[in-house]
């Protein structure tokens, strides 16, 4: 086990508890810094991956703004910022989906695969990756961008009196 391994493994550790943490907490602001903390860890598994502009577009946009814009949206609407107990809810669906689920979607993608090397193509420049994104995807990076900014002046219309 190579030290690249070591560090997916424990990043992947790192997303998936901040992740049930997301879930599993009461406060609605710490579930916003637990998914900070997950969507670092996902960033950190794109850099041992070798793709680094995926990582650092994944903190710009995710953690930058997509928290950020939670956060703000905490603010303007005024909600309640400590413990919810009307957020309390019972835990054993959730927990026996989750159990199936896991192990299902293990062996479908043990299956998927049959343990054959896939092999790897040339990776993307950022030159490549922003010819596609300008001249292929602009209409949806557009369309995306009028989206968030509608929901941020929704949230302050519903913030007003």
């Amino acid at each position: 086990m190579t030290g690249a391994d070591v560090l997916l493994v424990a990043l992947g550790a790192v997303a998936v508890g901040a992740g049930a943490l997301v879930v599993l907490t009461d406060h609605l602001v710490r579930a916003g810094l637990y998914l900070v903390v997950c969507l670092g860890a996902v960033a950190g598994l794109y850099l041992v991956l070798a793709a680094e502009l995926v990582a650092w577009v994944q903190v710009l946009i995710y953690v930058g703004a997509v928290v950020v814009l939670l956060l703000f949206a905490v603010m303007l609407t005024r909600a309640p910022i400590g413990r919810s107990t009307d957020l309390n809810r019972p835990a054993w669906p959730a927990a026996i989906i989750g159990a199936g689920a896991g192990p299902g979607l293990a062996v479908l993608l043990a299956d998927a695969f049959r343990w054959t090397r896939v092999e790897v193509t040339e990776p993307g420049t950022a030159e490549r990756i922003g010819e596609a994104v300008f001249r292929t995807w602009v209409l949806p990076f557009e369309v995306l961008s009028i989206l968030l900014l509608s929901a941020l002046v929704g949230a302050i219309v519903a913030s007003r009196r």
